[in-house]
């Protein structure tokens, strides 16, 4: 087998590894053998194109690869990313393994439970993503993720895919209008709730949340501690939504949602952007709803100076937990004939900063472009406090929430969305979505505690 050769690429001169492996029996056909990864694989081709799938928002990460590395053939081909729990990842895969052909060497997913699946056998057939920690990618890389970010892409004890960004839940806020009405920022979810009382009395029209999109599980109920999403092993899960800690975030709901400052309308909505523009007091909501929502002219396009950050609230006598929306992965195939290549995209997209301190929208994954990355956005002067409380947030994601193969986000909009906008109640919703979990967990072949 060929050694390990460093190759500086970008603009920044930003050092990512190349494997150099031979290939074992020459060209790009043949057969397959155990290779010094872990994984059997095919006879390698370094001069073989790769073929990588992106959703819309990554196709500037490709374009910033093949930049840097304009002798490196790569067919970029769009999908959409498994948004909100489409599956579509998975589902092609298995297409193609039934075909025996036609899997992309590298793709990136919105979803971080993709690994549930992808490190595991098929039908039979060999796991789709490519073992990462038994030296494809260096430990030295692995090691410079933030802490606790590869979690959802590690399969016992062993690493498949590399988080894109961090989606830690912060508390967003127009720091203006606060002022204006003399309010402050709160620090717990009671004072949260109050606050919303208050907006619905004083100042009616004005929101400050939303429930209308499928990841406000991970908004409200992840960082309530409630054990919806308890995955303890490779084929386990609790699921238990009758707790305090569930309850707890489905009365604060019900009440906002009730006086209308927390409606049922999806932020990437036309309605939305119509109704609430100017209008978002505070917005619980993931990292990338900067660049997102807020500082973006095609929905609310907050004015410079005005949007700000705080830390994730707490439950009075709770520590302050958060929870986390997507941030996305990045899988290289098992199958792929281009390993070499493969492995060079997939570090530079999650590591390089001619991708993801200049170009992503993203707090980033990998700690030195976070750091980065953060210095940036501060110094632009578009916010109106500074950045820390999303670095903050990203050490207190919840680590009681798993990251099975099935989609809470589909589930939450199947069961729980309709029954919103009929005017149900969310306590009262508890039980029902307690069991639409528990169904989707066993027809995914989950143990169900």
């Amino acid at each position: 087998m060929g050694g390990i050769t460093r190759a500086s690429i970008g603009a920044a001169g930003v050092l990512v590894t190349a494997l150099a492996l031979a290939a074992c029996g020459g060209g790009s056909g043949g057969g397959t053998s155990t290779g010094s990864y872990g994984f059997p694989q095919v006879a390698q081709d370094d001069k073989a194109e790769i073929t990588v799938w992106v959703d819309a928002d990554r196709t500037g990460a490709a374009e910033a690869f093949k930049k840097a590395h304009p002798d490196v053939p790569v067919k970029v081909v769009s999908y959409d990313g498994s948004a909100n729990g489409s599956n579509s990842f998975r589902t092609k895969m298995q297409l193609f393994d039934r075909a025996g052909s036609g899997w992309p060497d590298v793709v990136f997913s919105t979803q971080n439970n993709d690994a549930a699946w992808a490190a595991q056998k098929s039908g039979g057939k060999q796991a789709f993503a490519a073992v990462l920690s038994d030296g494809l990618v260096p430990k030295a890389t692995l090691d410079g993720f933030t802490p606790g970010s590869l979690a959802p892409c590690t399969v016992e004890g062993k690493v498949y895919c590399l988080r894109n960004d961090l989606a830690q839940v912060v508390l967003w806020h127009n720091k203006t209008l606060l002022a204006k009405f003399g309010y402050s920022v709160p620090t717990t979810w009671e004072d949260y709730q109050a606050l919303g009382e208050r907006v619905a009395r004083e100042h009616p029209g004005y929101i400050v949340g939303t429930v209308g999109d499928a990841w406000t599980p991970e908004t409200f109920f992840w960082s309530s501690k409630c054990r919806a999403n308890g995955i303890t092993g490779p084929r386990s899960v609790t699921v238990q939504t009758g707790t305090p800690e569930c309850k707890r975030a489905a009365a604060m709901l019900d009440t906002l949602i009730k006086n209308g400052t927390t409606p049922n309308i999806s932020v990437f909505t036309p309605e939305f952007v119509k109704k609430y523009s100017g209008k978002v007091l505070v917005m619980p909501g993931p990292a990338w709803y900067a660049g997102a929502i807020f500082n973006n002219p095609q929905s609310l396009d907050v004015p410079k100076g005005q949007l700000g950050v705080a830390a994730p609230p707490a439950w009075q006598g709770d520590t302050a937990v958060t929870g986390n929306v997507g941030g996305g992965t990045w899988f290289i195939s098992s199958h792929s004939k281009n390993l070499k290549a493969a492995a060079a995209f997939a570090e530079f997209v999650t590591t390089a900063d001619d991708y993801q301190v200049n170009l992503a929208p993203g707090y980033p994954a990998f700690a030195a472009a976070a750091d980065k990355w953060v210095k940036k956005q501060e110094s632009s002067g578009y916010y109106a406090t500074d950045l820390q409380p999303v670095v903050k947030a990203g050490g207190e994601i919840w680590d009681g929430w798993g990251s099975g193969i099935f989609s809470q986000e589909a589930i939450w909009a199947k069961t729980m969305t309709p029954a919103i906008a009929d005017g149900k109640s969310l306590v009262d919703l508890l039980p029902a979505w307690e069991t639409a979990i528990k169904n989707q967990a066993k027809v995914d072949g989950y143990t169900v505690e």
